[in-house]
């Protein structure tokens, strides 16, 4: 589903990316482990075209990534990054805003979803009222999870989507991820409740190697 084949990448004369070639196939689900600038985000900017790497190839569902074909592999991926960005307003102007994109569904419908989502998520009517500026991290998070599922997309990028939540909450986001058996996950996280799910396969970045 997603490879990158002896994918290299410098910043300012510094390495970051050496070599690196790593394979995912559809329906797995992958934490990339790594030390802080290691390069485990610029896998990600790579993969959306954000970032074009000094040697190497990245593909995406057979096809190679550039810029005639990056324009579909950004819509076929929802990705979440580290700062959870979700802009600013109402939740409600913001899931307003996805129904919009969806031509094929009514708002009606999204809203049925997310109310089912929000459940799930443990997210209140209290929370969804607030700006997008009051949200604490944890519900921003969470938010930004019930967002990309919305998207109704199967490919996702995960990075510290669990982070500032307590346990209960980081296993029950992990589990809703990894139980989806047609969903494909690149997750970056130091969470036990990821690398110690016998689903998951952890790939050390700085080694280049699955851990067993």
């Amino acid at each position: 589903m997603i490879a990158f084949n002896h994918i290299h990448l410098s910043f300012n004369g510094k390495k970051v990316l050496d070599d690196l070639s790593l394979a995912v196939e559809r329906g797995e689900k992958v934490v990339i482990l790594g030390k802080s600038g290691s390069g485990k985000s610029s896998l990600f900017s790579l993969l959306l075209g954000f970032q074009e790497p000094d040697a190497g190839e990245i593909f995406f569902a057979g096809r190679r990534v550039d810029e005639k074909s990056v324009w579909e592999v950004r819509r076929k991926v929802a990705y979440i990054d580290q700062d959870v960005s979700l802009g600013s307003g109402t939740i409600f102007d913001l899931l307003d805003f996805i129904a919009r994109l969806k031509t094929n569904l009514h708002l009606g419908q999204i809203r049925k979803e997310a109310d089912e989502l929000q459940h799930y998520f443990e997210l209140s009517d209290e929370v969804l009222n607030k700006n997008i500026e009051e949200l604490s991290g944890g519900e921003r998070q969470r938010l930004a999870v019930m967002i990309a599922v919305l998207l109704h997309r199967d490919v996702f990028l995960l990075d510290e989507v669990t982070s500032a939540l307590d346990l209960h909450l980081k296993k029950k986001v992990a589990d809703f991820f990894i139980d989806r058996k047609d969903w494909t996950c690149l997750v970056i996280s130091h969470d036990p409740v990821w690398l110690e799910n016998p689903a998951v396969k952890v790939f050390d970045l700085e080694e280049k190697t699955w851990r067993l």
